[in-house]
């Protein structure tokens, strides 16, 4: 082995392979379960050397060492009004950004987050969520878990004075949508090809990021209709139309799971302040809480 090593900050792949005399493949299989220390820059793997031999002297993960990727304790993805009020209620010490569901997923295969939120849809079969993660995260320490059961449908003006019933009255009305990726937009799409429509054959006046923000869009007038949740609808006293029923599951780290921020939120999910605002929340079901649904 190159005489180099004694002194190099960080090993390549081909270094480290010799080293644990292993081959690059099994290697690879370690940094996608991020099993061992590993950074990525320029398109590269690097492996920082002093985490690296503490790693092998001790078969732990130098969580302290500024050089080993570490999750920050923010949740992110699609936007759940419940799961936003439960972080901030609880005390737990999670922050929240959320971007819609694929976003979410990306943020959280770079090691963005410890968890994210996602409701999407699988046309072929109208499942959720399980087939967005399974080859994705195959081989990652990450579990998916039910958070709520919602019913989703289109929020329009209180008393429906549109007489909207369905996606097929919206070509001649002004409309809100989500951005591209959030699982609202996902389900808005597949109800429009369902009724052999396009988005191009509707009046887009607004692009929403958040479910409140679809709620502003038509409340204030800018839109006749826009996906949303029931439960948001009825709270700022719209109308709503549903549509379909969906699946909110959050896909965290493992190891997440069992330190304290996130048994704190869910030892809150458990107490009678959440059960009651829960039951306020109309369209949802949150019976399966806390269900696997998939595990890596």
């Amino acid at each position: 082995m190159n005489s180099g090593l004694d002194t190099t900050e960080f090993l390549t792949t081909k270094e480290v392979a010799e080293l644990l005399r292993i081959k690059e493949r099994k290697l690879y299989d370690l940094v996608s379960t991020q099993e061992i220390p590993c950074v990525k820059a320029t398109g590269k793997l690097l492996f920082p050397k002093a985490a690296l031999m503490h790693w092998i002297r001790t078969g732990e993960l130098q969580a302290a060492d500024a050089t080993t990727p570490l999750r920050p304790k923010v949740v992110t993805g699609s936007h759940d009004p419940l799961l936003e009020w439960a972080i901030r209620e609880s005390g737990c010490g999670l922050a929240t950004q959320f971007d819609g569901s694929l976003g979410g997923l990306d943020v959280f295969e770079n090691n963005g987050a410890v968890a994210t939120g996602l409701h999407v849809l699988s046309p072929d079969d109208e499942t959720w969520n399980t087939h967005a993660v399974q080859a994705r995260f195959a081989k990652n320490n990450v579990v998916l878990l039910r958070w709520a059961t919602r019913q989703q449908g289109l929020i329009v003006a209180k008393g429906n004075p549109k007489r909207i019933t369905n996606v097929a009255s919206l070509p001649s009305l002004n409309v809100a949508t989500r951005q591209a990726g959030a699982g609202g937009m996902i389900l808005f799409e597949h109800l429009l090809r369902d009724k052999n429509l396009s988005m191009a054959q509707l009046n887009i006046t607004e692009t929403c990021r958040t479910e409140n923000d679809t709620i502003a869009a038509v409340a204030s007038g800018k839109a006749d209709a826009a996906p949303g949740l029931q439960a948001l609808a009825l709270q700022f006293g719209l109308g709503f139309v549903p549509t379909q029923q969906e699946n909110f599951d959050l896909i965290l780290c493992r190891k997440a799971w069992f330190e304290p921020p996130f048994q704190t939120l869910m030892q809150f999910t458990a107490s009678d302040v959440f059960q009651k605002k829960a039951q306020e929340f109309a369209g949802y079901n949150t019976a399966a809480l806390g269900t696997v649904v998939w595990n890596a």
